[in-house]
């Protein structure tokens, strides 16, 4: 009359099992769908990143530079009488700028003789001098050639020696 106890305890361990089994199947269908979706994002977010970066990795374009001759000049008295010796290399913005800028380099020595001479040794002896003055030979050199010319396309002008004595 007395029941089997084996019967009972494996009721019992079968509904634990199978709870068991349920968490892990739900939390293996988690981690696929979790990880597919993850997979998915960072690949779709991938190939639009790459995309935006072919648009923008366009080639640096290598700067054009014009190197001028020396320019050897008298400043005005500061009280006394001294001279400026200035190499000068010019940024441009395309081979073709640079080629029109040597068609008229008499033009542009004149240019730069003209202001460089007009200039006493206090203004330009400072950092802030010669960087106005880098703006005045920008400004100098752009202005058109001729009535009808364009403006000419200098970046930047860049002193590579200077002495003042």
């Amino acid at each position: 009359m007395a029941q089997d106890p084996k019967p009972a305890a494996e009721g019992e361990a079968a509904a634990p099992a199978s709870k068991k089994k349920l968490i892990i199947i739900i939390a293996a269908v988690l981690l696929l769908g979790g990880g597919g979706g993850a997979a998915w994002f960072f690949t779709q977010g991938k190939a639009d990143h790459k995309k935006e970066e072919t648009k923008q990795a366009e080639p640096a374009k290598a700067p054009v530079f014009l190197t001028l001759d020396t320019f050897t000049v008298n400043l005005q008295p500061d009280p006394d009488e001294k001279f400026l010796q200035v190499d000068i290399s010019l940024q441009v913005a395309t081979p073709e700028a640079a080629e029109a800028i040597k068609l008229h380099m008499p033009a542009v020595k004149n240019r730069l003789l003209l202001l460089l001479t007009s200039k006493t040794a206090t203004e330009i002896s400072t950092v802030e001098g010669k960087q106005e003055l880098s703006n005045e030979i920008v400004e100098e050199i752009k202005r058109p050639f001729s009535a009808d010319a364009e403006p000419q396309d200098v970046l930047d002008v860049f002193f590579t020696s200077f002495v003042v004595q």
